[in-house]
């Protein structure tokens, strides 16, 4: 049974008051019908097509529904089957009364992009998505979409656009911009073809008989986890680190690496099966109220059902202001910021979050996000692994199998554990969470009893990602949540050493290199006198024992037992000096350093989706570029790490040595102010590796969301006042 559109309930009309439109475009609309049959014969054999040139017209000429299926590059695994969710949509909006649309948007993978120069394009793409929507959405005046959401920079940049629009509609007096998002389905993990584990087992034995324990170790840590992209450049590191030491040759390694690539992903594609950006914006928009339930994790391409109930839920919110994109995406702000806590999500999204505020007209930035992440604390409710079977792939099956219901379970879940949710709010169901939430079965994350996912009981009392800040720099973010808690312990109000780079290729070249702590003591890069110090520090029990130790043993002690910490630096990465590329390779590189990452935390003004051993500490802001202080650190530095107390400062040495924690950065920075001439001369040079047309000069800092300026100046509506609930009754808004 199909759902009756109606018909929107707007002055203005382009397609009845210009014919051009009406010229033009249904050639288009009957084209995607045409296709969508083809694609979907076997579902429709004796229906027979009831569009033609005349409906169309008519349709366009009363102000039908006017919705457009966006869809994404069939380059990018998760929307290899956007081909037939397209079709199944255009047909229903059909029968529904509306005018189908389709058009895609090119979408950049990380995956792909790692480790070359698309990752200084990754962040722009948001922005550029974005823009390209708003675009086509105001070219061809289309009323509401229908959104197939796939990965990294794609889903948010469309949440962005359509709030966006639906602002500047509002702004015009023209009818409420509607919305529904379909995440494309979670991508199965590969698994190691069990000749290539007894192969790559081998590797592992020949490497313990040639005294290399640390990467025996290492490949049996990589053989360990699902098949995955980000899986395979762990397998990288570690197989050139067994070349470089004769084990394997070059041949086999390549064999290595093509045997593993090509078992990684499954032929249907989907979002990686990792707690990544994907699967984090999945949850985020879910949790936005922007994802009708039917869709939200599935493990294959969804149904003509599951698609049917998404597209017949628009009928409850066309012309209703309550359901505009914006108003239902500001209404649950502190319920996605709250699901985006307890769920682990990526780091990325804490800039993607203040950007899509921004698009809707609210004045939102990094410190109200900080404000709702500590209002209450939130638990973390996520037991994920990609090592014992709890990846999001198997949070899918859980959801398929009916025995939870996906994000409002962990809704629930967090409501039991006193979190206080914003149940009144607006969702893309046409009906509020309270509404949704009202059916009691499979509810509970009990459902699930064996390996769950989404747990009742929490792992900690503290989940998410913190804003931290310190004396050299106003605002950057840190995942503790991703840490453990000996991890949070081992780095928790502790010295560490700087070792900096002034960019990411010089950072990846050293960190590659298996004897980098080797040539930190032969140089005597940190200094005798402050390395007693971060001991005293650090490890009270083991200074006493190793205090009067000469500078060789002292390092080598302090590296052995954990006492030395090291703050790797990776400098001039930010949005306008870089694009803000992703620093998932450097953190790669130490994970795969078993003596190193035991050492390290990484600090950067570029970007970040999850954490190193230590921890992964980006987004700094000002960037170096904009003379922020991370732009005048050298090595051997000493920085205080209060990650629990949210703040990094950097020390007076001189005090240090004398015993005091004391802290002044100032000093240090007028003293270096034409060292920090020289990197700005370098970081302009570097810049111009990346397209002029695509460079970020205009925008926001990190901490407002990386936007243009445009959109922030017009971001003037306070999110929490400036909410329209009045159509949903007296009680709609607790």
């Amino acid at each position: 049974m199909t759902v009756k559109f109606p018909y929107i309930e707007n002055n203005v009309n382009p397609y009845r008051d210009n014919v051009q439109g009406k010229a033009n475009e249904p050639i288009c609309v009957a084209g995607l019908l045409d296709r969508s049959k083809q694609i979907l014969s076997s579902e429709m054999k004796g229906v027979q097509p009831d569009w033609s040139l005349e409906e169309i017209y008519d349709r366009l000429h009363h102000n039908a529904p006017r919705i457009a299926i966006i869809g994404g590059s069939p380059d990018h695994p998760a929307h290899i089957m956007d081909f037939q969710t397209i079709a199944r949509a255009a047909i229903r909006i059909w029968q529904n009364g509306g005018v189908p649309f389709q058009f895609s948007t090119p979408v950049m993978c990380d995956g792909t992009a790692q480790s070359n120069q698309g990752m200084s394009y990754s962040l722009q793409s948001r922005n550029a998505v974005a823009q390209m929507v708003v675009n086509q959405m105001e070219a061809h005046s289309y009323h509401g979409a229908f959104v197939i959401q796939g990965c990294d920079k794609q889903p948010l940049g469309v949440v962005s656009a359509l709030a966006h629009l639906d602002r500047i509609r509002r702004h015009r007096g023209e009818a409420p911009f509607f919305a529904t998002f379909a995440p494309a389905h979670v991508l199965k993990g590969g698994s190691i073809p069990s000749a290539l584990f007894s192969e790559l087992e081998e590797v592992a034995c020949q490497a313990e008989s040639h005294g290399a324990e640390d990467i025996a170790l290492d490949l049996r840590d990589a053989l360990s986890y699902i098949l995955q992209c980000s899986s395979n450049t762990a397998f990288q590191g570690v197989l050139e680190r067994a070349r470089e030491r004769g084990i394997i040759s070059k041949e086999e390694h390549d064999v290595y690496e093509k045997k593993l690539a090509v078992a990684t992903c499954d032929g249907q594609g989907g979002v990686c099966a990792f707690n990544g950006t994907g699967n984090s914006s999945r949850h985020l928009v879910a949790g936005m109220g922007l994802v009708h339930p039917a869709l939200e994790m599935l493990t294959a391409p969804p149904t003509q059902e599951e698609v049917n109930q998404s597209i017949d839920s628009l009928a409850s919110m066309i012309n209703n202001p309550v359901f505009g994109t914006a108003n239902i995406m500001a209404a649950n702000i502190k319920n996605a910021i709250r699901i985006h806590s307890a769920s682990g999500g990526s780091t990325n999204l804490m800039m993607h979050i203040v950007a899509a505020m921004l698009y809707g007209g609210y004045k939102f930035d990094l410190w109200d996000y900080d404000q709702i992440h500590h209002e209450v604390p939130i638990p973390d409710l996520f037991n994920y692994s990609l090592t014992q079977g709890r990846d999001i792939f198997a949070l899918a099956m859980q959801c398929c199998s009916g025995k939870i219901r996906g994000m409002e379970t962990l809704f629930h879940e967090l409501m039991e554990n006193g979190v206080p949710m914003d149940i009144a709010a607006p969702t893309v169901t046409g009906t509020t969470w309270e509404e949704r939430l009202s059916r009691k079965q499979q509810l509970p994350a009990s459902g699930v009893q064996d390996n769950p996912v989404i747990l009742s009981k929490p792992r900690r009392m503290f989940s998410g990602v913190d804003v931290i800040k310190g004396n050299f720099f106003e605002s950057a973010v840190v995942k503790i949540s991703g840490m453990t808690t000996d991890q949070l312990d081992n780095f928790d109000k502790k010295a560490a050493f700087v070792l900096f780079y002034d960019n990411e290729d010089s950072a990846n070249e050293s960190l590659l290199d298996e004897h980098l702590l080797d040539k930190l003591k032969a140089n005597r890069s940190f200094h005798y006198q402050t390395m007693q110090a971060v001991l005293k520090q650090n490890d009270p029990e083991l200074y006493e024992l190793c205090r009067e130790l000469e500078y060789d043993q002292l390092f080598d002690e302090m590296a052995a037992n954990g006492a030395l910490k090291i703050s790797v630096v990776v400098s001039g990465q930010g949005p306008e000096a870089f694009g803000m590329p992703e620093m998932f390779t450097p953190m790669q590189h130490i994970n795969a350093n078993r003596k190193l990452k035991r050492l390290a935390t990484l600090i950067s003004d570029g970007r970040y989706s999850g954490v190193t051993y230590g921890a992964a500490i980006g987004h700094m802001t000002p960037e170096a570029k904009n003379g922020g202080g991370i732009l005048y650190l050298k090595t051997g530095d000493v920085l205080y790490l209060e990650l629990r107390n949210r703040k990094i400062e950097f020390l007076d040495e001189e005090k240090f040595q004398q015993g005091l924690l004391e802290f002044n950065f100032e000093d240090t920075k007028l003293a270096r102010q034409e060292l920090g001439m020289e990197r700005l001369m370098k970081i302009r040079q570097r810049q111009r590796l990346v397209a002029a047309s695509n460079r970020m000069a205009g925008h926001t800092d990190a901490a407002h969301g990386v936007v243009p300026l445009e959109v922030a100046e017009d971001a003037t509506l306070h999110y929490q006042t400036d909410i329209d609930v009045h159509a949903l009754g007296e009680n709609a808004w607790t």
